[in-house]
């Protein structure tokens, strides 16, 4: 009795050893960008990491790895705004605080907050309204964090079927969530929601995972079969591979907003209020696709 269960402790340990062994490797993103505005040729950026009023980053820090995604309102050109400039402005300060160690990897809101209150406390006068969406993993964890404000969102799939996404905010039909600076007065009549209203969620991550993290331009024009076809091509992790098929998709997305026949998710979003809509949603379109892999220094 006492050799099997020293034999049974044994085996344990073994288990136990490679685990632990396994667990001990750090994890990052691999990741590439794509997109364009609605009324630029594709892939072309504006300054900032911009498609468009669609604004996004991708920063590096030695504890985990911060990526996200902004989309600018676009109502306030009406007011002579460019809506761009809120959305850049943000992910840049994002960008910043993240490259700074100035964050927590388990709480992207923090970042989205910390962000925003220096927008607010900007001596330079800034307005305007965007949706975000942070996604960090966590190096030694290999947990994925996330905070979702709008529309904006992201998947994980994992063997070709989606594991993990975002929920979607709105306050009516086509009305996002969104973070906001208004002018004096028009404060309390410009929609303005609070950084902690961002929906969360953190999960474990396995080497291989997708995901793919984007603006509504995406998700409006392609359901998530389409986007799991696309994502089928992608046959391994360099960063090329990752950077055509994010092109791919980004493309396809585009194609489809322009089609005037096609039953996008947008219209059947609109036929299920009663409306009368066919055809892709015309947008600003970004795509940043990453796999998890293995850390390298």
């Amino acid at each position: 009795m006492f050799s099997v269960l020293s034999y049974g402790r044994l085996v344990a340990r073994a288990v136990l050893g490679g685990l632990s062994q396994t667990d001990s490797r750090d994890y990052s993103l691999v990741t590439a960008s794509c997109g364009f505005g609605k009324d630029a040729r594709k892939g072309i950026l504006k300054k900032g990491m911009c498609y468009g009023d669609d604004a996004c980053f991708i920063a590096r820090h030695r504890t985990a790895d911060v990526l996200g995604v902004a989309d600018g309102v676009g109502g306030w050109r009406d007011y002579g705004v460019d809506p761009s400039q809120f959305s850049e402005t943000l992910m840049r300060t994002c960008e910043r605080l993240v490259k700074e160690g100035r964050f927590v990897p388990t709480n992207p809101v923090g970042i989205l907050t910390s962000s925003y209150c220096e927008l607010l406390q900007n001596k330079v006068p800034l307005l305007g309204s965007s949706t975000a969406c942070l996604v960090v993993l966590d190096r030694s964890s290999h947990r994925l964090h996330t905070a979702n404000l709008g529309d904006s969102g992201f998947l994980v799939v994992r063997a070709g079927e989606v594991v993990h996404r975002s929920d979607e905010q709105q306050h009516y039909f086509n009305t996002p969530f969104q973070l906001s600076i208004a002018p004096p007065e028009a404060e309390g009549v410009v929609l303005s929601d609070s950084p902690d209203a961002a929906d969360s969620s953190s999960f474990d991550v396995q080497l291989g995972d997708i995901i793919l993290t984007a603006t509504d331009g995406l998700f409006d024009n392609m359901p998530d079969y389409m986007i799991l076809q696309e994502l089928k091509k992608l046959k391994n992790t360099n960063y090329e591979s990752i950077q055509q098929t994010a092109r791919s998709i980004a493309e396809q997305a585009h194609d489809l907003a322009y089609d005037p026949n096609y039953m996008s998710p947008f219209a059947q979003f609109a036929c299920d209020y009663g409306l009368n809509v066919r055809g892709g949603k015309p947008d600003d379109i970004t795509v940043l696709l990453s796999i998890v892999a293995e850390y390298t220094d």
